[in-house]
């Protein structure tokens, strides 16, 4: 019995949110990579960033749209969705991590709290919303979130604070109970558990590198792979699963 290689997105549709940050625009160029037809990329950032991604990929022959989008909102989320039409996954990579507040003092914390729990977890809630009931129409989907290490141990820098870590614990959580109930509609939830990625967010949080197994943090790509293959016919059998890509920083 021979098998053919099922990590191929070949004429394949597929979402990105947070699209011009690290992971984002890994993964939409690993999707690239894969053969992947149709991308619709969706940032909050400036339209220039977005542009040029977009760009960068009908180069490569891909149908690449890009969308301004708060995913904070929910209308936001629906105008997207129905913008994109059939979708056959999508990754939800939007996500923020502010790191100058003091928890215990900042008068003004709540407000940023509010913000962080907004972006990172209510933004995938809205963009599920959207898109279970469709992809179900069609029997099938892939939905791929973006957890954090951080919500398995509780962050793995001091300054990292506690709203971010509430706030990917939550998706967690949230990836479970969405498969259970999107599963049996054909309609896959799983997700990653990123450790430290060098990114712009974490271009400027102390990460000792002694403290890691690998001796250093990770790149965008080494999340873009497993969120690719996530989105792939390969990952058919995933519901429910969060993969933890962290360089053997935690095992749990």
């Amino acid at each position: 019995m021979s098998l053919k290689n099922a990590i191929d997105l070949t004429g394949r549709s597929i979402l990105l949110t947070g699209a011009a940050g690290g992971i984002g625009a890994a993964t939409a160029r690993a999707c690239a990579s894969l053969g992947v037809e149709k991308l619709v990329l969706a940032d909050a950032g400036p339209q220039e960033a977005l542009d040029a991604l977009c760009q960068e990929l009908r180069d490569q022959g891909v149908d690449a749209s890009g969308h301004q989008c708060d995913v904070s909102r929910r209308q936001d989320n629906a105008d997207l969705v129905a913008a994109a039409g059939d979708l056959d996954a999508a990754v939800a990579c939007a996500g923020i991590c502010p790191l100058e507040e003091d928890w215990a003092d900042d008068p003004d914390w709540d407000e940023v709290f509010h913000r962080v729990m907004d972006v990172n977890l209510l933004g995938p809630i809205h963009l599920a919303r959207e898109l279970i009931p469709r992809m179900a129409v069609r029997g099938a989907g892939q939905i791929v979130m973006i957890g954090s290490i951080g919500g398995r141990m509780g962050g793995t820098s001091p300054i990292v604070q506690p709203h971010y870590i509430a706030s990917k614990g939550g998706v967690h959580a949230l990836i479970w109970w969405l498969a259970q109930r999107a599963a049996p509609q054909g309609v896959l939830v799983n997700g990653i558990a990123p450790g430290p990625i060098a990114s712009a967010m974490t271009a400027t949080t102390p990460y000792p590198k002694e403290r890691y197994p690998l001796g250093r943090i990770g790149e965008p790509e080494e999340i873009a792979w497993p969120a690719a293959f996530l989105c792939s016919p390969a990952a058919t059998y995933f519901s429910g699963s969060i993969l933890d890509v962290n360089g053997g920083l935690f095992v749990g």
